[in-house]
């Protein structure tokens, strides 16, 4: 049983590893395994969107495979977050994505997560590191955010993860609470320890919002799958200490604001086993 305020899932379900960890047997489909899946944990990280805007038939079918008391948090399509289209080649020149924070995108895409809109705890917008090519700084990355999430429909959980450390400061967390925004804590290589940035932002982070999000996504994530196999059902990076500091982030937390945690296989090399051993730590506290 959960702490009440917490849900811990993991960053997709779909993966056929997980057959004796989490799953009784092979499915042929992702929205097959959620009946299962949601049998352990209470909420899913949809990351299969980020890539691509769903038809509203799968979504359907997602919100249908679960109880009405289990939840997802999900990515805007990068198309949105993206400030340039990836390059297909290192030497190929920078060429700008006219649809970066675009309402008009935006829009589309509420659309079509419609009939699972009530089961989300996140919306969010996870962008890339944004060097000087990119972006001039946090002043103009926070001016042109401010402008798109004040043109988005009010009351709605949206969650921001920026991956540039230097963005982590006091104007950051200042500009989240302006727009009622949360903030996506992300465990991640090139990134400061979550439990730092929050313990240094506390007092902030519990004005942002109503809720926060932790990821746990790892370091090196080649390193990973070469480690692994692509077999993501042991731990083969065990990461206790950071585990434990997560915990004791995260139970503090819950004394003031709703927290979702979603682990990566990548962080440890097995997401559920991950998920399980923090839900522990978190109760036992």
């Amino acid at each position: 049983m959960y702490k009440s305020g917490l849900r811990i899932g993991t960053c997709s379900w779909n993966f056929d590893s997980w057959v004796g960890l989490v799953y009784s047997s092979k499915r042929s489909r992702a929205v097959e395994y959620l009946p299962e899946y949601a049998e352990e944990f209470d909420t899913a990280e949809i990351d299969s969107w980020f890539y691509r805007i769903p038809d509203k038939r799968s979504v359907e079918e997602y919100s249908a495979a679960v109880p009405k008391e289990f939840s997802f948090t999900c990515k805007v399509p990068q198309e949105i977050t993206l400030t340039h289209f990836r390059k297909r080649r290192p030497q190929d020149p920078l060429e700008p994505n006219s649809a970066f924070l675009s309402v008009d995108r935006f829009m589309r895409f509420l659309e079509a997560v419609e009939p699972v809109l009530p089961q989300l705890d996140a919306i969010m917008f996870e962008f890339e590191y944004l060097n000087r090519q990119k972006m001039s700084g946090q002043e103009e990355f926070i001016d042109r955010l401010g402008s798109f999430l004040q043109r988005l429909p009010a009351g709605l959980p949206y969650a921001i993860e920026p991956r540039n450390a230097n963005y982590l400061n006091r104007r950051w967390f200042e500009f989240l609470c302006e727009h009622r925004s949360a903030h996506v804590f992300s465990e991640k290589q090139y990134m400061p320890h979550v439990w730092e940035v929050c313990a240094q932002h506390r007092e902030l982070v519990e004005r942002t919002s109503d809720r926060t999000v932790v990821r746990l996504l790892g370091g090196d994530r080649r390193a990973m799958e070469a480690k692994t196999g692509g077999t993501w059902n042991k731990v083969v990076d065990s990461k206790e200490g950071e585990v434990s500091a997560v915990a004791g982030m995260v139970a503090s937390l819950l004394s003031s604001l709703f927290t979702i945690v979603s682990v990566n296989n990548h962080y440890e090399g097995a997401a559920p086993v991950t998920a399980r051993n923090l839900r522990r730590l978190i109760m036992d506290r």
